[in-house]
């Protein structure tokens, strides 16, 4: 799911510039500021999972989950940072890279959402194919 854009450097600046809106941003400010004492200790380690995730760079070390449980994260949160994530790749990455970025930061939400006990967020499918089971609307 790599791409040739995606290069440590581009997510080292993805990641500078999203943590930067989040810290400014009222509703995730609000969960991240408190608890983070060195937003550049931060951003290096959040660079390090993602460089990680996307380009299996094997340098992170640590459990996303138990970083976030002790924390007061509901759904708002995770729709607000998957919105803000957005925005960012869309204006640091070319759109086939902000589109891997996007798909792989969905999916660890959704799992985060499940290990905190959170609904999985809808989202509605584009090819207009029914999903047997769906409750999602327009499905039979």
């Amino acid at each position: 799911m790599s791409t040739p854009s995606l290069d440590a450097v581009s997510i080292a600046r993805l990641v500078d510039r999203f943590y930067d809106r989040v810290r400014a941003d009222a509703l995730l400010g609000a969960v991240f500021n408190p608890v983070v004492a060195d937003w550049d200790e931060h951003k290096r380690l959040l660079t390090s999972f993602w460089c990680s995730v996307v380009l299996r760079a094997g340098t992170y070390r640590g459990n996303p989950m138990a970083k976030h449980l002790p924390h007061a994260i509901g759904a708002a949160h995770f729709e607000r940072w998957l919105r803000l994530w957005g925005e960012t790749v869309h204006e640091v990455l070319d759109a086939d890279a902000a589109a891997v970025m996007i798909e792989y930061a969905t999916r660890i939400g959704d799992g985060l959402r499940l290990g905190l006990g959170l609904p999985r967020a809808r989202r509605t499918r584009t090819l207009g194919i029914p999903v047997v089971g769906s409750n999602q609307p327009g499905n039979a």
